[in-house]
């Protein structure tokens, strides 16, 4: 049983499946996977989420705004809570920091991280996080704050051990794409093996990052069952116990998942 720990549902590719989504999740059900977490990247989006996670019983949402996003505006420590609130937002997010396509938004997302990590805080609830280039503000960010209690993941994970370490120490869990099976990621590679097993996640990030073999193909729920084989067999384990440890480690840090 596995679990996608982040996916954009509303922007995968529908195309091969007539433009259905419930095929699309079907296809992914038929392959073991049996929840779904739909990521908020925007004020725009938030209720397309919301409602995609109301439709499916599988499927979760998150709500907040994506470092790339904030010029179009964010979103206030009371509405975060609020929005938060509902029963289908199981966290906040997807937040954080991104230096390396939006630098010249700085200050403004260190601003909105903020409000994410004081809301999560506020709300109990956990924070998806998203980092590029931004090592040390993002976890001076989350340690000024941010909530152990309620940590969060740091998604789509590229960066160094040391990182990975010092969140892990935070409280935070470690979530693997796609990314880790190309085969320009030998030092994520390495990162992967030493990942605490009851501290990590994998997703598809979908419709981005598709892994190996569908790398160039547009990324969709179902392929999180490549990623999952992929980090079992670089940790020398059966897939299956590596899909029951990170859909167990889903449910611990995201406790509304489990109803």
């Amino acid at each position: 049983m596995l679990t996608d720990s982040h996916c954009h549902l509303d922007r995968i590719d529908l195309k091969p499946y007539n433009g259905d989504l419930d095929a699309a999740l079907d296809a992914a059900r038929e392959r073991g996977i049996r929840q779904f977490l739909c990521i908020g990247v925007s004020l725009e989006n938030r209720e397309t989420v919301v409602d995609i996670a109301r439709q499916y019983p599988d499927v979760y949402a998150s709500v907040g705004v994506h470092p790339c996003d904030v010029e179009s505006g964010t979103a206030t420590v009371e509405q975060l809570v609020e929005w938060g609130g509902a029963p289908e937002v199981i966290c906040l997010g997807e937040t954080g920091l991104d230096y390396h396509y939006a630098e010249q938004t700085k200050e403004l997302q260190q601003e909105s991280f903020a409000l994410h990590l004081k809301a999560g805080a506020q709300a109990g609830l956990p924070i998806i996080v998203h980092t590029r280039e931004a090592r040390e503000d993002t976890l001076a960010l989350i340690r000024e704050h941010g909530s152990t209690e309620h940590a969060g993941v740091l998604h789509c994970f590229t960066e160094t051990w040391d990182m990975a370490s010092q969140a892990l120490d935070l409280g935070y869990y470690i979530s693997l794409s796609g990314i880790v099976t190309f085969n320009s990621a030998k030092a994520l590679r390495e990162v992967a093996k030493q990942i605490p097993l009851d501290r990590l996640l994998v997703e598809t990030d979908s419709p981005y990052l598709a892994p190996v073999p569908h790398r160039g193909k547009s990324n969709e729920p179902q392929y999180v069952r490549e990623v999952a084989e992929f980090v079992a067999d670089l940790r020398g384990m059966p897939v299956e116990k590596l899909a029951e440890q990170t859909t167990e480690n889903f449910h611990r840090l995201f406790p509304k998942s489990r109803g």
